[in-house]
């Protein structure tokens, strides 16, 4: 699929203004460190801008198609998976990503799987770090 193909190449080149226009106004995204998905393009956006500085480097190693039932309405989708490597802190991190594309062939649903549990939690910490220095979400610490 195309839209996998670019949203590979956006990533791997830091490319936010590609993501953009792959991604549907109401995509969400289910994290491994999260239970409720982050919801709507600017806050999706603004989690890749985080995942892009957090990730030292990232690199795809496969690519499978298929369909599989989205989370959000139970309706079954065009669907690619895209295992990945990446290091986060020093921990090597591997993971899949699975986009789920709507009718027009933009990415509606997005969720990520990493393993193992340790590299999980330096990738949560890492992202809520930066997620808090954007602003995208209050620091709990704060409070």
């Amino acid at each position: 699929m195309e839209t996998a193909a670019r949203f590979r190449t956006a990533v791997e080149k830091r490319d936010l203004t590609v993501l953009d226009e792959l991604f549907t106004d109401d995509i969400r995204l289910y994290s491994p460190v999260k239970f409720k998905p982050f919801e709507g393009k600017p806050l999706v956006l603004g989690l890749f801008g985080v995942l892009l500085r957090t990730f030292e480097d990232i690199r795809y190693v496969g690519h499978f198609e298929g369909s599989a039932e989205t989370s959000g309405d139970g309706a079954e989708a065009p669907s690619v998976i895209l295992p990945f490597r990446a290091t986060v802190r020093g921990k090597e991190v591997h993971g899949i990503d699975l986009l789920q594309f709507d009718e027009e062939g933009r990415v509606k649903e997005f969720t990520v799987m990493v393993r193992p549990q340790s590299a999980v939690r330096v990738l949560g910490e890492a992202v809520l770090a930066g997620l808090i220095a954007d602003g995208l979400v209050p620091d709990p610490a704060a409070s």
